[in-house]
């Protein structure tokens, strides 16, 4: 009989990892305050920014100073989710109709739907095939007379070459915007990440290293573009300027006081989860890189702080010996919760390839084909039918934990003559 639980056998592990989210009695005793207080909201932040910025009684003031403190800038726009902090930053810069914006194809829709939200092209540019994020070296090739904004992804949690995508962003005049939705507290060269481009966005949806089971946060060191943020997040309104007095278009896309209360609790324990997480992070890879055909995402000597959000290795399936559904079934099995992230490139969604983007975006008339980026983007092509992702619940595990991962994918490689062909 086989030792493998996918044909028959014990499983190298029965137990659960540590669930997510993570919460004790600080986000009870948080919720309760804001619900006995009677202030569920924010009626006026006062008369400038800096009224605002010190707010008394706020949760939401205060988780705005708080986060930008932590991770080395001024000031917080709180709002609605990750995908409303992305379509409001780009707004603030500017970006909009007959724009383009540079994105990555290996990252979650909303990156390049933000751009479609203004009216803007989203323009996509290949990954680096050992870290994952963009590729500088791919990226001037993407500039067109049209770029107003690149948006580099710090995908799952490691930062993105700053220095190179900087110095090519500042040579052509473009805005850089920092999607750091799976950053929180992670740094580029002891630099918090979100601090480095004109602004930097944040997630707090449910499967996010700080969660609130939604929530959205932009970052920037430029008071004008904050102020210009806050006005978008809650209806066009002024600081300074009566309550039905709206200067421009913007949307109701605030933060409730309940989830900045929960937030505050939760970035209490950021720092030691993350370097947690770092901890495992790294200890994976030094074992697993061992293993024929597994070969962890390359963490870059800039990446000071990587918050590990997702941990991600490539599969080779002709090294290791198997296929990688079969690996992925047989990794589960040994309970290892584990999956193959993304199937395809952004760019190959319905949505790109038949130019379903509403009136905006250029909607049908958008001449961009799509289905062109297929020749351009080698790596995220490459990627996609290679990577394993694992969940950074995992990695707040101990060593034992993490051992347990190690073992079942020697197990499975052990065992690897078992598999039939298909």
């Amino acid at each position: 009989m086989s030792n493998l639980a996918l044909f028959g056998g014990n499983p190298v592990r029965t137990k659960d990892f540590p669930s997510w989210p993570v919460f004790d009695e600080a986000e009870e005793q948080a919720l309760l305050e804001v619900l006995r207080g009677g202030r569920w909201w924010v009626f006026s932040y006062g008369e400038s920014l800096e009224e605002a910025q010190a707010s008394e009684g706020s949760k939401v003031a205060e988780f705005e100073r708080a986060f930008a403190r932590q991770q080395g800038t001024r000031y917080g726009v709180a709002c609605a989710n990750g995908t409303a902090a992305l379509e409001i930053a780009l707004k603030a810069l500017g970006v909009g109709a007959g724009d383009e914006v540079i994105v990555p194809p290996y990252t979650f829709v909303a990156t390049a739907a933000a751009a479609l939200a203004v009216s803007a092209a989203p323009i996509f540019c290949d990954i680096d095939y050992n870290t994952l994020n963009l590729d500088p070296q791919r990226l001037e090739q993407a500039i067109t007379p049209r770029t107003r904004a690149i948006i580099p992804v710090h995908f799952a949690g490691q930062a993105a070459d700053m220095g190179a995508i900087l110095d090519i962003a500042g040579r052509h005049g473009i805005a850089v915007l920092e999607d750091a939705a799976h950053a929180h507290g992670a740094a580029w060269n002891g630099q918090g990440l979100g601090t480095l481009g004109r602004a930097g966005t944040f997630s707090f949806q449910g499967s996010k290293n700080m969660t609130a089971g939604e929530g959205g946060l932009i970052i920037t060191g430029d008071r004008d573009l904050a102020e210009l943020c806050g006005s978008l997040v809650w209806g066009g309104r002024k600081l300074g300027r009566p309550w039905y007095e709206h200067h421009r278009l913007g949307w109701n896309y605030r933060l409730t006081e309940f989830q900045a209360a929960i937030l505050l609790a939760q970035l209490k324990r950021l720092q030691s989860q993350n370097a947690r997480r770092m901890e495992n992070g790294l200890y994976l890879n030094r074992q697993l890189a061992q293993i024929a055909g597994i070969h962890p995402v390359e963490v870059a000597s800039f990446a000071t702080m990587h918050s590990f959000h997702l941990y991600v290795f490539r599969f080779n399936a002709a090294e290791f010996g198997i296929p990688r559904d079969r690996f992925l079934e047989a990794l589960q099995r040994e309970g290892i919760a584990c999956s193959a992230g993304y199937m395809h490139p952004l760019y190959r969604n319905p949505m790109f390839l038949q130019h379903e983007f509403h009136n905006g975006g250029g909607g049908r008339e958008c001449q961009i084909d799509y289905a062109a980026f297929r020749e351009l983007c080698p790596a995220v092509e490459r990627i996609c039918q290679e990577a394993v992702w694992l969940e950074h619940r995992q990695l707040l595990g101990d060593r034992a934990d993490m051992q347990d991962i190690v073992d079942a994918v020697i197990k499975i490689y052990e065992a690897r003559a078992e598999f039939r062909p298909t």
